[in-house]
């Protein structure tokens, strides 16, 4: 039975209806009424971002983590404009958002603020939906949120401010999708992908975001053949636990696990659009057939060309392809016999070349890895840092995994922290960030962490430069002092915004904040103080 409500009113009643129950945003005079009736009348939780981008990507990150639609709020205008990173970053992530955002009177042309809001969010790859009255919001709200489970996007549903205080009869519309396509692989080309498998004598098993529902029958498929199992960065820690699994695969593998994808005669791909960092620029697909299944027909051929492409659902290709190798009694391949997998998964470490007040970052990460709460959500922030974190840092499984480097940008981190810190309120989140990336974005939402007493542990690279480009000079024996800083303490920052911190200048003191860990109540950060000359390369 409808009821009568003001717009806002229904809108929060919407999107409440639609199984949400936290929302981020930054409250402007296009959504406050509405973001008040979610908290009050509907029992929702609001959470207040310092940056309105911040609360796309706090968002983000509570989808990923949590498997649900992440919903956040913004203003009309120059709100809107300060999302373009975060929903660039959503989009090529492939994550499914709804971002309730107002606009400017349609009345008024000429009003401060406006701006062609479809416009702006068709240019960072986001889809659009315009509320288009009073009387349409039920029906509106359900296809924004119909739109962003199917396309796997954020979609920006526009709200004009002048609707906001008008009558509707609201009636609920909730629109059922299921969103596990499972196209089954058949026919000629199917057969010719298990020929070239069932020929391979050094098959390699690649899985990527795309796979991350498909563990079981990988594995599965990976004992049939005796294959050695990767996945790409996005799916970093699918196979942890597996006795072969050689973990990252491309520019991040280590040297040993490098030269095995070299020898590979087969690489059958699960779920991954084989970007230029998996298959270093392609060298590492040369001269072996190439196989590639993905559910998502614009992932396949984008990097290279594939021997034998299927648009078909991961784990029910792994189970057909098993099914044919069992029928057709095709021997295993007795590659993964012959592995030292130790050596595999074992990145070397350069001698330490650290001058005096600084500590060597692979050590401090090495330690970390062991010291660290093990049943962490880990968040990496972008940066020259990072190759390395991802390489020596585990994450438990995929999902508590974000890596926030879809867009190549830094800054992200600490806004994402955030929402996988409320995604996972019983577990630690520990981000790794530089100082770069941390000045750019993470000390406005420090705060936000907080105010909301998360289990936040924060590593801050500092080497006070902008590392990336600063190594560039130094290589072509130029002048790098452009790219240096004279930051100011981060973790004198981090208590001064209500959490702790501690500087780490040499490996006594690094045990010393190791110990404090134990103890923390809050946000709490350990800044690495680097030497800008040794620290380790790029690996991408």
């Amino acid at each position: 039975m409808s009821q009568t409500l003001y717009v806002y009113q229904s809108l929060a009643r919407a999107t409440r209806e639609h199984g949400v129950q936290t929302m981020f945003g930054l409250m402007g005079d296009a959504n406050l009424f509405m973001v008040d009736s979610f908290v009050r009348d509907c029992g929702g939780r609001f959470v207040p971002a310092a940056h309105e981008g911040s609360s796309v990507l706090m968002a983000l990150a509570f989808a990923h983590v949590s498997g649900r639609v992440g919903v956040a709020t913004v203003t009309h205008g120059p709100a809107l404009t300060n999302c373009m990173t975060a929903l660039t970053e959503a989009a090529r992530a492939h994550i499914p958002l709804v971002i309730l955002a107002g606009d400017t009177p349609v009345d008024n042309p000429r009003h401060l603020q406006s701006i062609d809001q479809r416009e702006l969010a068709k240019a960072t790859g986001a889809g659009f939906e315009q509320l288009r009255s009073p009387a349409t919001v039920g029906k509106d709200v359900a296809r924004a949120f119909y739109r962003a489970q199917v396309e796997r996007r954020p979609v920006v549903l526009n709200m004009p401010v002048e609707f906001m205080l008008q009558d509707v009869a609201h009636d609920m519309q909730v629109l059922d999708v299921f969103t596990a396509p499972g196209g089954v692989a058949q026919g000629d080309i199917l057969d010719n992908a298990i020929g070239m498998i069932a020929a391979a004598r050094q098959p390699l098993i690649l899985a990527g975001a795309g796979a991350v529902g498909a563990r079981e029958q990988l594995i599965k498929l990976a004992d049939r053949l005796e294959a050695p199992l990767a996945t790409t960065l996005k799916a970093k820690g699918l196979f942890t636990g597996h006795p072969y699994n050689i973990d990252i695969f491309g520019t991040l593998s280590t040297p040993a696990a490098y030269d095995l994808i070299a020898r590979a005669d087969c690489i059958i791909c699960f779920g991954t659009a084989l970007h230029d960092f998996t298959t270093d620029r392609g060298k590492l697909m040369k001269d072996k057939r190439i196989i590639q299944i993905d559910v998502e027909p614009e992932a396949i051929g984008g990097g290279l060309h594939p021997d034998a492409a299927l648009v078909a659902d991961a784990g029910l290709t792994a189970e057909t392809i098993l099914y044919w190798l069992d029928e057709a009694e095709v021997p295993a391949s007795g590659f993964t016999r012959e592995l030292d997998i130790a050596t595999l998964t074992t990145h070397p470490a350069a001698a330490p070349k650290s001058g005096d007040g600084f500590i060597n970052f692979v050590h401090a990460l090495e330690r970390l890895e062991t010291a660290l709460p093990q049943d962490r959500v880990l968040v990496t922030d972008g940066g020259r840092f990072m190759t390395e974190v991802w390489c020596r840092i585990s994450a438990p499984d995929p999902t508590s995994f974000v890596s926030t480097v879809n867009f190549g940008a830094i800054g992200l981190g600490l806004q994402e922290a955030v929402g996988a810190g409320l995604a996972a309120p019983d577990r630690p989140v520990v981000l790794f960030t530089g100082d770069g990336g941390f000045m750019m974005g993470g000390i406005n939402e420090f705060n936000t962490a907080v105010r909301l007493g998360l289990d936040l542990i924060v590593i801050v690279a500092n080497d006070s430069a902008y590392g990336a480009e600063h190594i560039q000079f130094i290589d072509r024996k130029m002048d790098p002092g452009l790219t240096e800083f004279n930051w100011p303490s981060f973790a004198g920052i981090a208590k001064s915004l209500g959490g702790d911190g501690v500087e780490v200048h040499s490996e006594a003191e690094l045990e010393t904040a190791l110990a404090a860990l134990k103890t923390r109540k809050g946000p709490f950060l350990i800044e690495l103080r680097l030497d800008p000359n040794d620290v380790p390369r790029m690996r991408i």
